[in-house]
């Protein structure tokens, strides 16, 4: 396949990179500044850019995004109008979101919204769960939202993962096995027009 992966220089994008380039897929890196990644052809572009995103669409066959909405206590609302747009927009290629674990829910309450749910990461979580409703609301887009686990880092790439839909399937994955389960889901499609998870 011919995959776009958008934020592939970051920890998760990078990895689902690697991994799709392991398999033998041709990969676009997109990135802010078309960073090069070893293996795959690189093109800047802005995830705000939506004639950029339609064009990565119609010469691919599925393109991922793999974007944080900013970190740092700025707005979200123009990461929030470019994941509208692309929700309302029919593009020709499949379109994997990595979503956020505090979207998540556990008895109908998502994670975000629970005691111990750590300050510092609501602002992303709730944005992350805005996006998920924007995709939700889409018509002939072909998407899937593939959420990690609520604790995600760099580890050892085993190959094998739990799945899980709306709640955690458990509380760690490597963002190796997490780019396992992308490009699986990329490859053989089980999850179209919805959110899942996986964890270790």
């Amino acid at each position: 396949m011919k995959i776009a992966v958008y934020g592939a220089t970051g920890m998760v994008g990078s990895g689902i990179a690697a991994e799709a380039l392991r398999r033998g897929h041709d990969v676009t890196a997109v990135t802010r500044s078309g960073s090069a990644v070893e293996g795959a052809s690189a093109r800047a572009a802005e995830l705000s850019e939506l004639e950029a995103s339609r064009e990565l669409a119609a010469g691919h066959d599925a393109v991922v995004v793999s974007v944080a909405p900013d970190r740092t206590g700025g707005p979200h609302s123009s990461f929030m109008a470019a994941h509208r747009a692309i929700a309302g927009t029919t593009v020709p290629a499949r379109v994997l979101i990595v979503g956020g674990a505090g979207a998540l829910e556990v008895g109908g309450v998502r994670l975000k919204d629970m005691p111990d749910f750590p300050e510092a990461y609501k602002p992303e979580a709730a944005t992350m769960g805005d996006v998920l409703e924007a995709y939700r609301s889409s018509a002939g887009l072909d998407w899937t939202m593939l959420a990690p686990a609520p604790q995600i880092a760099p580890g050892e790439r085993t190959g094998s993962y739990r799945l899980g839909l709306d709640s955690p399937a458990g509380g760690s994955i490597s963002s190796q096995d997490f780019a396992v389960a992308a490009v699986d889901e990329l490859e053989e499609p089980k999850h179209r027009n919805r959110r899942f998870t996986a964890a270790n």
